[in-house]
């Protein structure tokens, strides 16, 4: 950790997937996994620190061992309270304005990234995240965006409600709640209202080879794609935008 008062990514991370177990820590490119990925995307940001946050259970001593080399604090809490999780990290390391990124988006966007650190640095919101066509993107299917949230938001979901599903998806109770947070949302719809079945997010076999495709393509050229890249390559190649729809319909959020 560089300064307490930077922002920081708390990478939501652990090996167990009721769908595709240990997805995060399999080859995705160049012999590397989605999490090392993110974590040398995220180190192009400036002005931030890096926390990855897993859980107890001695499964994800896998991801503490992945992460090592890059010497980015590993923080182990509760394995299914992730609100919980997120809370303890950031006390524990001092942290007070956090995004949380989910170590299932490899092809989360650096430039929207950069964009989101420089609006919350100097704002008074409780959450800012994108949101597309009235949709918050965290509860969509293309897995292009992260989302911002303050340590003090965050107990305050745990002082109003108890319910597993909001411990469980840490911020859903806040934006489920804007009578009582300050949110701020960056509508994204502009760029997408043509592609609705687009899914980069990683949750079965079928998503992982779909995005490992598109990735290792437009890596070849550009090591961090934007997002114009990605619709580039999708209006290109309609097979694989169609495998999409088809997991969108069976893994509905």
């Amino acid at each position: 950790m560089e300064r307490k008062d930077f922002i920081t990514f708390i990478i939501q991370a652990r090996v167990g997937s009721s769908r595709l177990p240990g997805k995060i820590l399999l080859p995705f490119y160049n012999g590397k996994c989605i999490l090392e990925l993110l974590i040398e995307k995220l180190r192009h940001v400036e002005g931030t620190n890096i926390i990855v946050a897993t859980s107890n259970d001695c499964s994800n001593n896998a991801i503490e061992d992945c992460v090592k080399k890059y010497n980015v604090p590993v923080f182990r809490g509760p394995e299914n309270d992730v609100l919980q999780r997120f809370i303890d990290a950031a006390t524990s390391y001092g942290v007070k304005k956090i995004i949380r990124i989910c170590s299932d988006n490899p092809f989360l966007e650096l430039d929207s990234i950069k964009q989101l650190v420089h609006i919350a640095s100097s704002s008074d919101s409780d959450y800012i995240s994108f949101k597309v066509d009235g949709v918050p993107s965290i509860k969509t299917h293309y897995g292009f965006w992260c989302e911002y949230v303050t340590l003090e938001a965050l107990l305050r979901v745990k002082e109003e409600t108890k319910e597993d599903f909001y411990h469980e998806h840490v911020t859903n109770y806040i934006y489920e709640h804007s009578n009582v947070f300050n949110i701020s949302w960056i509508d994204v719809s502009n760029q997408l209202n043509k592609y609705p079945g687009i899914r980069l997010t990683v949750d079965t076999q079928q998503d992982f080879e779909d995005a490992r495709n598109v990735y290792e393509n437009l890596c070849n050229v550009n090591a961090f794609p934007t997002i114009r890249e990605v619709l580039e390559y999708l209006n290109a190649h309609q097979e694989l935008y169609s495998l999409m729809q088809k997991q969108i319909i069976e893994n509905s959020k």
